[in-house]
């Protein structure tokens, strides 16, 4: 399976490196009031790919901020549960205490 892998990867590297070595060419970018930028299709690909990625991860760190309050929350009432519950007199050891949340 591990070797299966590796040559899915480098399947995967060579098909992406004839690429871009097929698109060489020079292709222009067309932007708002009559600027443009002239690149390698490549690079081209490359940079509105790498764009999606920026707006995508922008897009999703309020939500990623929701959720770690809500589960930093969350163990601090599991947290002051455990210290006041009357069941357990003693402290918790750690081994008792719950997992982080991610």
């Amino acid at each position: 399976m591990k070797y299966l892998l590796w040559l899915l990867k480098a399947a995967i590297f060579f098909t992406l490196f004839a690429f871009a070595l097929n698109n060489q060419q020079d292709v222009t970018v067309h932007f708002f009031f009559g600027t443009q930028w002239r690149a390698p299709l490549v690079l081209v690909v490359l940079t509105a790919f790498a764009a999606g990625l920026v707006t995508g991860v922008l897009g999703m760190v309020p939500r990623w901020w929701k959720h770690r309050a809500a589960a930093r929350t969350a163990q601090q009432q599991i947290h002051t549960l455990t210290s006041t519950s009357p069941i357990s007199a003693s402290a918790p050891s750690p081994e008792d205490a719950p997992p982080h949340g991610i």
